[in-house]
């Protein structure tokens, strides 16, 4: 049985963003955005709402059958109860969804990217080469950076990776079950503990030689999934993958690139695949098929760019 994963003293929850922070559930609650303006709460205590989760379309949630975990009963209601991350496009926080006075409830982590009084994202013209939308009114409002068009692409990202992880979730990658979107409020599954505890992320860990090996098979096998389909995560490191009880877990894919429809998918592969590899090398990951240098021509060849 391999060691027990070890974690690091110093947390640190985004590679973009070293000065990103992690707040304590229990310090304090904060207050739910409304779903929808004037939407009522009667009955609610102050901060929480009643479960949106009949107000998207089936299209916007997650893929059946829906797992046995998740409360869909629309008597229930979502309690905030802090914040798991802060990012540069995006803020995490951890949502109760329980029906009052059962014991029917679930964690889940409520990602919402920046309103339009937030900087546009420092990388959303890289990855939306690819990525056009119908409508040329949409295209031109996003690409002046109006107050209107910041608000078409913070949607547009949530929707990005709400899309990519049903997508990817079907296939088999491990990801976070996807379990509705709306706006820019994107809902997923929590990847922790019962009381709230996050899983950590893998560049949080010091593995044993033989968990180090069977975390780089798992990564592995997920990413020639992932190129099978013709995708790059795009922005792939150890800081966007969990670990959680031995099963390695893919985070954060709102910029998952097409390699085949976007002018540099084949360099975004090759990043991610170097950037995987370089800190399983330093880590020592040594006699394992594939090798570290091997991951990606693989990929290539699995998203057939040679």
């Amino acid at each position: 049985m391999p060691d027990p994963v070890r974690r690091r003293s110093r947390r640190r929850f985004d590679d973009d963003d070293p000065e990103s922070t992690f707040r304590k559930r229990d310090r304090h609650r904060l207050s739910l955005p409304e779903a929808e303006a004037g939407a009522a709460v009667a009955g609610l205590p102050e901060g929480d709402r009643w479960s949106t989760w009949d107000e998207p379309p089936a299209s916007e949630r997650g893929p059946r059958p829906y797992p046995r975990w998740l409360v869909t009963d629309l008597a229930a209601a979502d309690t905030e109860l802090g914040v798991l991350k802060t990012g540069k496009e995006a803020d995490v926080f951890l949502v109760r969804r329980g029906v009052p006075g059962t014991d029917r409830s679930c964690l889940l982590a409520a990602k919402r990217y920046r309103d339009p009084e937030h900087r546009m994202f420092r990388r959303d013209s890289t990855y939306r080469e690819g990525r056009r939308v119908r409508e040329s009114r949409v295209n031109r409002a996003m690409a002046a950076g109006s107050a209107a068009g910041r608000e078409m692409i913070a949607r547009q990202w949530a929707s990005s990776e709400f899309a990519a992880l049903v997508q990817l979730r079907r296939a088999g990658v491990p990801v976070p079950y996807p379990v509705q979107v709306i706006g820019t409020e994107l809902l997923l599954e929590f990847i922790g503990t019962p009381d709230g505890t996050a899983a950590p992320r893998l560049a949080e860990t010091r593995p044993a030689p033989g968990e180090l090996a069977d975390l780089w098979g798992q990564l592995v096998r997920a990413l020639v999934t992932l190129s099978g389909l013709g995708l790059a995560h795009g922005d792939l490191s150890a800081y966007n993958l969990l670990v959680f009880e031995g099963k390695l877990i893919m985070i954060d894919l709102p910029q998952a690139v097409d390699v085949i429809a976007h002018p540099r998918g084949a360099e975004f592969l090759d990043r991610d695949a170097a950037n995987v590899a370089r800190w399983f090398t330093a880590r020592g990951l040594s006699g394992a098929s594939p090798a570290p240098g091997d991951l990606g021509p693989l990929l290539r060849r699995e998203a057939r760019l040679q």
